[in-house]
């Protein structure tokens, strides 16, 4: 099978991803071009644009929180893991 690029509609608009074969696993390995770091991996063609869905939205989300945090907009409460409770 050949890697196909196709339009992957999310509810930030539309973006094109490679889908390519997963030699290995099996299924279909999928990057989202103009994103850096959105990638994804899916059994089948159709769980594959699912899931670089969520990928796509989850990392614009995650920048918009972090350059607000950066302006000064939203404070991110960080806690340290008091670790397990018995």
């Amino acid at each position: 099978m050949a890697k196909k690029v196709l339009v992957v509609k999310t509810k930030y608009g539309s973006f094109y991803c490679i889908f390519e074969p997963e030699k290995d696993m099996g299924g279909y390995m999928v990057e989202a071009r103009s994103l850096t770091g959105a990638i994804s991996w899916g059994k089948t063609l159709t769980e594959a644009k699912h899931m670089i869905t969520v990928a796509i939205e989850g990392f614009i989300e995650a920048k918009a929180i972090a350059e607000a945090e950066t302006r000064g907009i939203v404070r991110i409460n960080k806690q340290k893991n008091s670790g397990l409770v018995t």
